[in-house]
């Protein structure tokens, strides 16, 4: 068959048309117009209004420019940063500055927290565990003042003393609680295993708890006994009238005035205070308990630093009477000793210390001036005295008798 030149050119012409537009066939065959891919380049040179398309604003997260990439000059005001708001001092670095230990405590508790007046002096269980933080951080147990607190309202409530940071840390009689745990406050390890009980008069012939149905019941106002007071009885179905009042001041002085049939309390405190009142023979402390108290120290919260000083200062007078180091003989361990354990405790090996940001012989220091768990319970309450309360469960757990008191490992 014979092609004429001008049919070749024209069949040529086709075909190279066909393969320019092979990249939109579809758009060649059904005749309708390719939209052109629109393309994003990052640029500063601004774009003619009339070829600006309508886009919601968008505001880049901050990056760092790569070496030598042109950045465009925000033309918005730019806000200063924020003033970094300094953290709170520690505790510890604040008592090491100021030379002394704020301990907050009774000032009325015999056995607990005394103040001597005519003595001018302090005296307790709870006040020994004050000079014994400060004879951890200053190797000086007299580094301390003391500041009397009260469980009513007022400037002197003992929780707000510690919240507002007016005592580095509170040991006067106080129950570890859910409550007290989220309400701003730190609690150290249990120094004293408690329960609530009544304080009767021999007279009434009161023996046990259902002999005090229809009894007006003196507490005291915003404690635990208040609540465990209430829970009990409730539990228990005995009807009876509480006379609430604020504070020890008031409800030993309305007890002892017949203001009450009963008054209700730690037993603790209850034995310490029989020994206040008008005619102490007079009186007596039940056996039954409706609660179990777990005193001991109180901090402000978020001090993780602080709250390992005094939770491994009383760690040490337990663990010392664990170890049979007491205050007479610690010395002569000191200097002797091959027991690797009294040799950790003591700070002959290891630098416990420094990691609580204390000496590394602050658990000598507290046993030689201040003793271990016994000699510090024996001098305030012990036989020798007019508390004379038994110890009970608050014996170190590896002498028997039904101590519970125990001390992680110094290791």
């Amino acid at each position: 068959m014979h092609t004429s030149p001008n049919a070749r050119t024209i069949a040529l012409l086709l075909l190279t048309l066909i393969l320019a537009g092979c990249g939109d066939l579809g758009g060649l065959l059904g005749n309708q117009p390719t939209p052109a891919p629109i393309i994003l380049i990052a640029t500063a040179t601004p774009v003619p209004p009339s070829q600006a398309t309508p886009t919601t604003d968008i505001v880049p997260s901050p990056t760092v420019a790569p070496p030598d990439t042109p950045v465009a000059t925000s033309v918005l005001p730019t806000a200063a940063p924020p003033t970094p708001t300094p953290a709170p001092q520690k505790i510890l670095a604040r008592v090491k500055e100021r030379g002394y230990l704020i301990c907050g405590t009774n000032a009325d508790l015999p056995g607990f927290g005394f103040y001597d007046n005519v003595r001018q002096a302090w005296s307790g269980f709870d006040v020994d565990f004050c000079r014994a933080v400060a004879a951890a951080i200053f190797g000086d147990a007299t580094k301390v003042e003391f500041v009397a607190l009260g469980t009513g309202p007022g400037p002197n409530n003992r929780f707000d003393a510690v919240r507002e940071g007016r005592v580095d840390v509170l040991f006067r009689n106080t129950t570890w609680t859910l409550g007290r745990n989220i309400s701003g406050l730190a609690f150290g390890p249990t120094t004293f295993h408690d329960g609530q009980t009544f304080m009767v008069r021999i007279r009434d012939r009161i023996t046990k708890l259902e002999d005090l149905a229809g009894k007006v019941i003196c507490v005291a106002k915003g404690t635990t006994s208040e609540q465990n007071l209430n829970d009990d009885f409730a539990a228990r179905g005995i009807q009876f009238t509480a006379r609430v009042l604020n504070g020890e001041d008031e409800l030993y002085p309305a007890y002892d005035e017949g203001e009450c049939d009963a008054v209700t309390s730690d037993s603790s405190q209850l034995a310490a205070k029989r020994q206040q009142l008008k005619n102490p023979a007079d009186h007596i402390i039940l056996g039954d308990r409706i609660s179990r108290e777990p005193l001991g120290p109180v901090i402000a919260r978020d001090d993780n630093q602080w709250l390992d000083v005094i939770s491994w200062t009383v760690f040490a007078t337990i663990y010392a009477e664990e170890l049979r180091v007491d205050q007479r003989n610690v010395d002569r361990l000191r200097a002797s000793t091959t027991d690797p354990r009294i040799k950790r405790l003591l700070g002959l090996e290891g630098n416990f210390g420094e990691g609580l940001g204390l000496p590394n012989d602050f658990a000598y220091q507290i046993i030689k001036q201040v003793g271990n768990y016994g000699d510090i319970y024996n001098r305030n309450l012990g036989p020798n005295t007019v508390i004379n309360l038994d110890r009970g469960p608050n014996k170190v757990w590896n002498l028997g008798a039904g101590g519970v008191l125990a001390s992680p490992p110094f290791r």
